[in-house]
């Protein structure tokens, strides 16, 4: 139906990763989580540099070198007619970490500004679901802000119970667990 496909990021894609990053800036600049899920592709200054980091990210050995404490992949969510890359979602290892048990979750993704509201973040979770089960989790946190309900719509499509609210540093953040099965 969505025919998307989560993809490590690799050399392959630094043009479109590049092209993301621009429209995401342009689009959401009000918004201070723009680039939720996508580490630091913000604050890097080539893809190439940004691929290298989500490579260290990867394993508990070498993702202290880029300023995390839990490992974790990134993918792109590429469209497989035309190869364009529709979002990017990451997966945490684990949530055992103060934030990351409180309100970061497993998980965060941005869907690219034109590619919104054709249903690829459910997708993208879908699939993510996928990989985390591979990795052993069996109980996966997912969380938003009380005012996303696109986000909220997104975790409910794929079997988010909703736990309780929580206030994160004056905002409220909705959490959810799925059941992986």
């Amino acid at each position: 139906m969505y025919n998307i496909t989560l993809v490590e990021p690799t050399e392959d894609y630094s043009d479109d990763i590049w092209a993301f990053r621009q429209e995401v800036f342009e689009y959401d600049a009000e918004n201070e989580d723009q680039f939720a899920g996508c580490l630091s592709l913000d604050t890097c200054t080539t893809a190439e540099e940004w691929i290298a980091i989500c490579r260290l990210r990867k394993k508990e050995e070498t993702c202290e070198q880029t300023g995390t404490e839990v490992p974790s992949h990134m993918f792109l969510a590429v469209r497989q007619t035309d190869m364009r890359i529709v979002g990017i979602i990451d997966l945490r290892h684990h949530i055992n970490h103060p934030i990351l048990g409180t309100w970061g979750g497993h998980s965060g993704y941005t869907v690219r500004p034109s590619e919104r509201g054709k249903g690829y973040a459910k997708e993208m979770l879908r699939l993510n679901l996928q990989k985390a089960k591979n990795l052993g989790i069996k109980q996966f946190l997912a969380t938003c802000n009380v005012d996303n309900i696109a986000s909220e719509k997104t975790i409910l499509a794929n079997g988010g119970i909703f736990e309780k609210i929580i206030d994160v540093d004056g905002s409220q953040m909705k959490r959810y667990w799925i059941e992986i099965n």
